[in-house]
């Protein structure tokens, strides 16, 4: 499926560790010529860790799109009524947000786009990362891989010996998801050796 003129929703939230390997998948998004609208977690806006300062990457990814962000539930909730994406990446998406989507929680902009572009039958796309996936958050990813419209960036064990509950997505696989996804596939294979 070619991407161009596609209008695709990129949320993201706080697995900041990942935030490097995202962004050039916003870039290759933008080359395609598609129109990228970004939105973010409180946690995007307000943590500042050793992988950047709050609010950095947003500004970063808001010149890189030519596109204000999402940033407040009430911004994101008129996603479902007019339609305007095409799909929904969640890149990263974190074991808090997976468990929340998981579950119908709609207490923040990325799972309000969620909910919204899911309402419109459009493709979420989960590219995961989180310490926990093999652990606790097991049974929501299992849910998560049997909802429709849902669709999961290849994944797998990042530290198999070292953490062993921790999968995290290839996001440099984010596009050809997309790209399946707007077919109704799923990119397999789903589960990989990272």
């Amino acid at each position: 499926m070619e991407l161009r003129k596609k209008t695709i929703g990129f949320a993201m939230t706080g697995s900041h560790c990942t935030y490097a390997e995202v962004f050039p998948e916003i870039e290759k998004l933008m080359k395609l010529e598609a129109r990228v609208i970004p939105i973010f977690s409180n946690t995007v806006l307000s943590t500042s860790t050793r992988f950047g300062e709050a609010g950095e990457w947003v500004k970063q990814i808001e010149e890189v799109t030519g596109e204000m962000a999402i940033t407040t539930i009430p911004d994101a909730e008129p996603l479902g009524p007019s339609k305007l994406l095409d799909c929904l990446v969640i890149a990263p998406c974190t074991g808090s947000s997976i468990s929340r989507l998981a579950n119908a929680q709609t207490d923040s902009p990325v799972l309000m786009a969620a909910k919204s572009t899911m309402r419109n039958n459009r493709p979420v796309i989960l590219a995961i990362s989180t310490n926990d996936g093999l652990g606790l958050n097991a049974s929501n990813i299992a849910r998560l891989l049997s909802t429709k419209n849902l669709f999961f960036v290849p994944f797998g064990q990042d530290d198999p010996y070292k953490k062993m509950n921790s999968l995290v997505a290839r996001m440099d696989l984010i596009v050809q998801t997309i790209e399946e996804a707007l077919e109704n596939r799923q990119l397999q294979p789903v589960l990989i050796q990272r």
